[in-house]
């Protein structure tokens, strides 16, 4: 997340405006706006097959997933998670949701700090939200925030199967990696070849 120079604080208004225009993404936080750094194939690769397998399990539900061009409105801030699932999405506000039950972060170098402080803090004070899901690109670990758990971290490796409460679907932990070029994957195939 890289700030902006202008050190005037920008109203919701301006921003929103601002974001329907602009070729680059920004969040908003606290009056400031922040630039997006552009995503790996990785990071694309998973949040994909996250957003992929949401939608086709959520097909026939109220309940809807967005991908990382739909923000999430906290308070006065507003963030771009890689993927959302919202039940009660207002369609006066069609580019964001306000009460999104589980959102998904692919973590990276570039985001890490961010995901792991401001946006917890952030996320875990919306009033729907069950479960704050993250995942690493660069190694397999997911790690699973739930509200039922008192927000205390729950990881899962391969092998692991994952159930995401909130929207009742449970995957396993290589299909969320699906494609994904990183060291544990490449030997996990070459094991699985090998059998």
């Amino acid at each position: 997340m890289l700030k902006l120079k202008n050190t005037n604080l920008v109203s919701e208004e301006d921003y929103l405006q601002g974001e329907l225009i602009s070729d680059v993404k920004h969040e908003l936080v606290d009056g400031c706006v922040y630039a997006m750094a552009g995503a790996s194939a990785n990071h694309e690769r998973i949040s994909g097959n996250i957003y992929a397998e949401f939608r086709s399990h959520l097909k026939n539900s109220p309940c809807e997933p967005f991908g990382s061009d739909m923000k999430v409105k906290v308070g006065s801030s507003f963030f771009y998670p890689d993927v959302s699932v919202d039940c009660h999405f207002d369609e006066s506000q069609p580019y964001y949701v306000q009460s999104p039950i589980i959102i998904v972060e692919v973590l990276s170098k570039a985001t890490r700090k961010t995901d792991e402080t401001i946006k917890l803090l952030s996320y875990i004070n919306i009033p729907s939200l069950q479960e704050y899901v993250l995942i690493e690109q660069d190694y397999v670990d997911i790690q699973v925030i739930r509200r039922n758990e008192s927000w205390l971290p729950r990881h899962y490796f391969l092998g692991d199967e994952i159930t995401f409460e909130s929207i009742n679907l449970t995957l396993p932990v290589e299909e969320i990696y699906a494609r994904v070029h990183n060291e544990e994957m490449l030997e996990f195939l070459s094991n699985q070849a090998s059998q």
